[in-house]
């Protein structure tokens, strides 16, 4: 699927001339956006695309001061069909950035062509383990996390309330394992069972008893998309109390669909729709009118993103041909986060907050997370240290 975000009056094509032996600015942008926009997880990729879209409408239909070209295609959530979207936009469309994916197995198909290709590869929200350490890259940059990090903030949290035996739960791929692992690193209790189910499963019915037989002191689950909001379902169907710390297993992109059964669960994250700044605030805002739904981290990562890009372009004066001066330009990240605090480690991922969210229902009938607290402050990834790379 491609689409032209002609509606905001962006011209086609980016190049960088070279005219004798002086570099030229180029006279447009292209950017390719790859998300999951199709099946049970599409609504994550809606947000991701919809929250770029608004930051290049919001920036005039321009990134760096120059006219931009945005195309979205879908990757389906499947590896191959992301590799073959993922080349068109190089090799057909020639932009000059992508931004996605959504899930870390697509991230991990479509890096090294991307990478190969010495263009600039800028996640939304995927943020795996195994890029970044050692095999991190000069073209490679995170606007969300590593994913560890979010997971790590539940068992911190976990720890810290006492909770001495933790029955977790996530889905089969790189993301999931990330997630046991963030969430082990500040836990030191008993974990029950470490139960893996297949990416995209939407009956818990067996995971469930497990629990209810286990009747551990809390749960620890990320389950994003679809599968979030059938286990929340299911779990209150259940009849379970069995406190339930998540990762985006509730979040904006699930409670429309979980509404009222996902009150009161407490999740992890670098932000929340009700981060008391002002321009977070003009952002949920013009959002909400813009799409009619809250966004959730996935939509302000997105737009973060296209702040980034806008912020490097700039900075090169639009010679998007130097790369080592696009590139030091991005680690810059001269621009101000939806966030507040936000920097690059080496690695290329954040250095930013990380807080404990709880689900709550709006006087407006919307249902949103909100902060509970802060729990981790400039919090850069243990995996830096293994990063050759400097800033």
């Amino acid at each position: 699927m491609k689409k032209r975000v002609s509606r905001f009056g962006l011209v086609a094509a980016a190049a960088t001339a070279v005219l004798a032996g002086q570099a030229l600015a180029a006279d447009k942008v292209k950017v390719g956006v790859i998300v999951s926009l199709s099946g049970p997880s599409a609504v994550l990729g809606q947000q991701a695309r919809n929250g770029f879209e608004l930051a290049v409408k919001d920036l005039g239909g321009k990134l760096g001061g120059l006219p931009a070209e945005v195309t979205v295609v879908d990757d389906e959530l499947k590896p191959d069909v992301a590799v073959t979207r993922v080349k068109g936009l190089l090799e057909r469309d020639q932009v000059d950035f992508v931004v996605g994916p959504i899930f870390s197995n697509v991230l991990m198909a479509i890096v090294k062509p991307v990478t190969d290709a010495k263009t600039f590869l800028i996640s939304p929200n995927a943020g795996p383990s195994v890029l970044a350490g050692k095999n991190c890259s000069p073209y490679f940059f995170v606007t969300s996390y590593q994913n560890d990090q979010v997971h790590q903030i539940l068992g911190k949290v976990a720890q810290d309330r006492g909770y001495k035996r933790v029955y977790l739960l996530a889905p089969n791929y790189q993301a999931g394992k990330d997630s046991m692992a963030g969430f082990k690193r500040d836990f030191k209790g008993e974990i029950v069972a470490e139960s893996y189910v297949p990416l995209n499963t939407l009956d818990f019915q067996s995971e469930l008893a497990n629990i209810a037989a286990q009747q551990p002191d809390a749960i620890f689950t990320f389950m994003p998309g679809g599968m979030g909001v059938n286990l929340v379902r299911q779990y209150r169907q259940a009849g379970l109390t069995i406190p339930v710390l998540s990762a985006f297993t509730v979040d904006e992109s699930t409670l429309p669909a979980q509404k009222d059964a996902a009150v009161g669960l407490f999740g992890g994250s670098n932000w929340a729709p009700n981060l008391d700044t002002p321009q977070n605030k003009a952002f949920v805002a013009e959002y909400e009118k813009a799409y009619n739904e809250v966004p959730g981290s996935y939509a302000f990562q997105a737009y973060d993103a296209a702040l980034l890009i806008d912020s490097a372009v700039k900075s090169v004066k639009g010679d998007l041909a130097d790369k080592d001066a696009l590139r030091a330009a991005l680690m810059k990240a001269d621009f101000k986060s939806l966030r507040g605090d936000f920097k690059f480690s080496a690695n290329g991922y954040p250095v930013q907050d990380f807080y404990l969210t709880k689900v709550a229902k709006r006087p407006d009938g919307k249902f949103q997370t909100e902060i509970v607290e802060k729990v981790f402050d400039d919090y850069a990834d243990p995996y830096v240290k293994d990063c050759a790379l400097t800033n």
